[in-house]
């Protein structure tokens, strides 16, 4: 048996989700739990940050793991999610995008602790 990665519970999920590869822009390095949008010109993902007029400002997905710069990223485009394990670009929040994020499939939630 080969062994693919491995997982520590860190209580991002609150249900499902579906994944798909993508890519990070140059410069910068995203943690797991990191909600992106992508800039139009390139189709590369960042930190979602509403303050942006690239296409960054919408939310796309969350990056299921931590990824260095401009390599490919495991990106989560639906789904359940503890809000509390997100993080966002700039000063953004959950509460400033989870309308956009229901409208795309990520459910935000708020997970207990057992």
């Amino acid at each position: 048996m080969t062994t693919l990665g491995t997982f520590k519970y860190d209580n991002l999920f609150a249900g499902s989700a579906e994944v798909i590869t993508g890519s990070v822009v140059a410069g910068a390095k995203l943690t797991r739990g990191t909600v992106v949008g992508l800039i139009s010109a390139t189709e590369k993902a960042v930190a979602v940050d509403s303050t942006k007029a690239d296409g960054s400002e919408k939310p796309y997905g969350i990056v299921a793991e931590d990824v260095e710069i401009d390599k490919p990223a495991i990106v989560y485009l639906t789904g359940e999610f503890n809000q509390s394990a997100l993080t966002f670009g700039g000063t953004d929040t959950a509460g400033t995008h989870k309308i956009a994020l229901r409208n795309i499939g990520i459910f935000l939630k708020g997970n207990i602790e057992a």
